[in-house]
C-alpha cells in the first residue's frame, strides 16, 4: 500500500494519509516511513475572483482597459417581467418553451441566466423550483450559472435548492433592516452562492449618487465583517433608473448611476457592480432604435467606471457595439444620459418622432411620415409657363374688358326689364326668330 501512495508523494500533491476500515497499525507505520522522505503539499496563492459555475466553471477577470470586452451580459428572457412570452409559457405550464427561451439566450451570448417567477398569476415557489429542476437537465442552457431572482426569500431559497455549481442570489437588502439582512446573507453564504445586494435601505430606494453610496457602503460593512461574506461574491445594484421621464428629478439618474459606481469600486474593494439596464430608457419602449441605442451608450460609460455585469438583451448589446451607433442619435442620447441639457428629453422626443421604431441604432432608419414631411422642401421648384386661358375670346370681349374697367356696368336681368320699360307684348319681345313659337 505504501509503494502504491508513494508516487503521489513524490509529485508533492499529498498533505496527509490515512487508513480505512480495512487497515491496521501495520499499514499506518509503512505509510508514515514512507511520507517522511517527502515533503507536504505546498497551499498554492489563489487569485481573489469571482469564481460561479453551472456545469462549467465561469470565473471573473476583469480587463481594466477595457472593462467592456470583459462585461458579463446576463439574460434577461428567462423574467417574467421582462418577456412577455416567457410569462405566457409559464402559465401556460409550456415548460418547453420556456426551457428553449433559456438555450437560446446562452446561444446568443448570454452569460449567466437570470431566472424570475414573480407574477400575480404565478405560484412563485412551484414555478422556480419547477423550471430550475427542468434547466439542470439542460445542458445547453445548464453550462452557465444561475441567477435566482426574486422578492421573495422563499422563492430565492427554493431556486437555491434546486441549483447545480455556483450561483447568483438576487437579491438581498437593508430594506428590513440589519437584523433580517444579515440573517439572509448567512443563508446564502451557506448555499455558497454570490450574493446581489439592492441599494435600499430601511428609508427606501437610492436614487441620488450619495445615497447609492452610503447604502452599498453599509450593507459591504456588515457582510464582511458581521457575515463573513467573500467580497469577491459580492455584487452591488445602485439601482438604473429611467431617464429621459420629463421630470426634473429623474434626469440626473443615469449620471448619478455612473458615478455611484467608480466610487463604490473604490471604496468596497473586491466588490462587483450590476444592474437592470433594460431599465434606463423605459420611457422610449417602442423605439428599439432609441432603447437600443440608450442600452449601449449607457453600458460603454459605465463599465469605463467599473460596472462589471447588467441584466441586458444579450444579442442586442453585443450587437450593438458603442462604436458602431448612428452619430446623430449617440448625440441626443448621450445628451439625455449626461443631463447636458436642460431641453435633452424634448429634443429627444422630437428627433424620435423622424425615426423608424423598428430600425436599429446602428442603421438608422427616418421613418415614413417624416420623409414624406421632408420631400415637400427638397428642392427647387422646376420651371413653368406662364398659364393662360384657353378659352377663345369674342369680338365683344374688349369691348366689355375697357368699359368694366372704367365703370360698374348694369346688366339687364333676362328680358324682364325691357317688357316692363317699353310697355312691350310678347310678340314684341318674340323677335323674328320666335315669332310662330307655339305658345300654351
Amino acid at each position: 500500500m505504501a509503494e502504491d501512495v508513494g508516487p503521489f508523494c513524490e509529485a508533492g500533491i499529498v498533505t496527509g494519509l490515512g487508513g480505512c476500515c480495512g487497515t491496521g497499525n501495520d499499514h499506518i507505520q509503512a505509510l508514515t516511513k514512507m511520507s517522511a522522505a517527502y515533503k507536504p503539499r505546498a497551499i498554492p496563492t489563489v487569485e481573489p475572483l469571482m469564481r460561479l459555475s453551472g456545469l462549467e466553471p465561469l470565473n471573473y477577470s476583469p480587463d481594466p482597459t477595457n472593462m467592456r470586452k470583459s462585461f458579463w451580459n446576463v439574460g434577461e428572457r428567462c423574467n417574467v417581467a421582462g418577456s412577455s412570452i416567457f410569462k405566457k409559457a409559464i402559465v401556460d405550464n409550456n415548460y418547453d418553451k420556456a426551457l428553449e427561451i433559456a438555450i437560446k439566450q446562452v446561444a446568443a451570448g448570454a452569460n449567466i441566466i437570470d431566472i424570475n417567477m414573480d407574477d400575480g398569476l404565478i405560484d412563485s415557489l412551484a414555478a422556480m423550483t419547477k423550471f430550475v429542476n427542468l434547466l439542470v437537465t439542460e445542458p445547453e442552457a445548464s453550462k452557465v450559472p444561475f441567477m435566482i431572482d426574486s422578492s421573495k426569500f422563499e422563492v430565492v431559497e427554493a431556486g437555491l435548492k434546486c441549483s447545480q455549481g455556483k450561483c447568483i442570489v438576487n437579491s438581498i437588502s437593508l430594506k428590513e433592516g440589519e437584523e433580517e439582512f444579515i440573517k439572509r446573507a448567512t443563508i446564502v453564504k451557506r448555499h455558497g452562492a454570490a450574493v446581489v445586494i439592492m441599494a435600499f435601505d430601511e428609508q427606501g430606494q437610492a436614487a441620488t449618487e450619495e445615497q447609492k453610496v452610503a447604502m452599498c457602503q453599509r450593507a459591504y460593512k456588515c457582510l464582511v465583517e458581521k457575515v463573513g461574506f467573500d467580497p469577491q461574491d459580492i455584487i452591488f445594484d445602485p439601482n438604473i433608473l429611467t431617464v429621459g421621464t420629463g421630470l426634473v428629478e429623474h434626469n440626473n439618474y443615469a449620471l448619478d448611476f455612473i458615478n455611484a459606481t467608480r466610487e463604490i469600486k473604490r471604496t468596497c474593494p473586491g466588490c462587483k457592480i450590476s444592474g437592470g439596464v433594460s431599465n434606463l430608457a423605459f420611457g422610449f419602449r417602442g423605439n428599439e432604435a432609441i432603447r437600443r441605442c440608450f442600452h449601449s451608450a449607457f453600458l460603454h460609460h459605465a463599465c469605463l467606471a467599473g460596472m462589471d455585469m447588467g441584466i441586458v438583451n444579450s444579442a442586442q448589446v453585443i450587437e450593438d457595439a458603442y462604436d458602431k451607433l448612428d452619430s446623430e442619435l449617440l448625440v441626443y442620447v448621450e445628451d439625455v444620459i449626461f443631463n447636458r441639457r436642460e431641453d435633452s428629453t424634448e429634443r429627444m422626443l422630437e428627433f424620435a418622432e423622424s425615426l423608424d421604431p423598428k430600425s436599429k441604432p446602428t442603421a438608422v432608419r427616418k421613418s415614413r411620415r417624416h420623409l414624406a414631411s421632408k420631400s415637400l422642401n427638397s428642392g427647387p421648384v422646376p420651371d413653368y409657363k406662364q398659364w393662360t386661358s384657353p378659352l377663345p375670346r369674342s369680338k365683344c370681349f374688349d369691348q366689355l374688358d375697357a368699359v368694366m374697367k372704367e365703370r360698374i356696368i348694369m346688366i339687364d336681368g333676362a328680358t324682364g326689364t325691357s317688357i316692363q320699360g317699353y310697355k312691350l307684348e310678347e310678340e314684341d319681345f318674340r323677335g323674328e326668330y320666335w315669332k310662330n313659337t307655339h305658345t300654351i
